[in-house]
């Protein structure tokens, strides 16, 4: 069985970080594993707080993870402080993880500010260049570009300067006001659109979470870049449409379990 490991934040309320990547890599049929880099107090509405793990034993989590279930893929989400950023970087270089796709968590869906603008720097420096896939939604494809978005061009443009920047892929999402819910994936030099429909549902805690694991389990398995985004997309679709609820308040996003025999192999 192929596994996959991800480096994120916890989320109490178990629609995004870890419990949604745990959920997700899991029902795309792969073995998940986890490294906690902080625990938040948070739900569907909002942040309430955050408490980072330190620096050493977010190093004894991953030396634990790779000198014994070596991960086929590795996913990256919330890391809020340059100390665990270069934690991470540096023990992605020391065991030559591959398949690596990095969420650049930097905003809540919320809008509850999750990184230091002196993490974005290192981040910039230390993690992004390590990447196979970055998977950042407008707001974050504004800041590593340093450009406006407003419009289809401008994805592609600012995907094509921060493919070039790191020499990574990216996976620029839509939304936002820019499209329905359309994507641009520009890697080697081609930029490739990936077409989908806004799905009208309140349940969107998560989302960026459920992707970007997704394609590392489908990375994890074998299959191309574009295939496993094809696939990480289909599956997130199917989600949403599922319009599922846990029936009070907005409820967390993640159906993964739904979809359990229609995507696993």
């Amino acid at each position: 069985m192929k596994t996959a490991l991800s480096i994120a934040g916890s989320d109490c309320s178990g629609g995004a970080g870890i419990q949604a990547d745990l959920k997700t890599m899991t029902m795309n049929g792969v073995f998940a594993m986890s490294a906690i880099t902080a625990l938040t107090a948070q739900n569907t509405t909002g942040v309430r707080a955050i408490h980072e793990v330190s620096p050493e034993f977010l190093r004894q989590q991953l030396d634990a993870v790779f000198e014994d279930i070596r991960p086929d893929a590795v996913k990256l989400g919330m890391l809020s402080s340059s100390v665990l950023i270069e934690v991470v970087a540096e023990r992605l270089r020391f065991y030559r993880a591959e398949n690596i796709v990095v969420d650049p968590v930097m905003v809540a869906t919320s809008g509850a500010q999750l990184i230091s603008a002196a993490a974005v720097e290192t981040m910039k420096k230390e993690l992004l260049p390590l990447a196979t896939v970055l998977t950042p939604n407008i707001p974050e494809a504004e800041i590593l570009s340093g450009q406006k978005i407003s419009e289809e061009a401008d994805m592609t443009d600012a995907a094509r300067h921060i493919s070039e920047r790191y020499g990574c892929a990216v996976l620029c999402k839509g939304g936002h006001s820019v499209n329905d819910a359309n994507d641009l994936l520009y890697t080697g030099g081609r930029a490739k659109w990936f077409y989908g429909r806004r799905i009208e549902n309140p349940n969107t805690h998560g989302t960026g979470c459920t992707l970007s694991s997704a394609i590392a389990a489908n990375l994890a398995k074998g299959c191309t870049l574009e295939e496993a985004v094809r696939k990480a997309k289909d599956y997130i679709s199917a989600a949403l449409s599922d319009m599922l609820d846990l029936g009070r308040g907005s409820g967390p996003m993640n159906h993964a379990f739904s979809l359990c025999g229609e995507f696993r192999d």
